[in-house]
């Protein structure tokens, strides 16, 4: 997935934290709510592709998807954790 090494350079795009891995049933809780088509990023476009992972701030509130092993790190296609509660 993403190499410890790199994991340890990169922070939060807004907040500039530091990352940490997103855990398995946060991202197959997001994925489940993909496939019901109730997730969207934080520019408001829906979510269509299923996640491979995420990257979350340290105190975030919201995840940065992993498509094909490469880290989404754009504000705009942030999701909101909070959309967990709504799905």
């Amino acid at each position: 997935m993403i190499d410890e090494n790199l994991l340890k350079v990169l922070s939060c795009p807004i907040s500039h934290a530091p990352l940490r891995l997103a855990d398995a049933e946060t991202v197959a809780r997001l994925n489940r709510g993909i496939a019901a088509g109730c997730v969207q990023d934080r520019s408001g476009r829906a979510v269509e592709k299923p996640l491979e992972g995420g990257l979350v701030p340290d105190g975030g509130d919201f995840l940065y998807p992993i498509f094909n092993d490469i880290p989404v790190l754009l504000p705009d296609e942030a999701i909101d954790l909070a959309q967990l509660e709504q799905c």
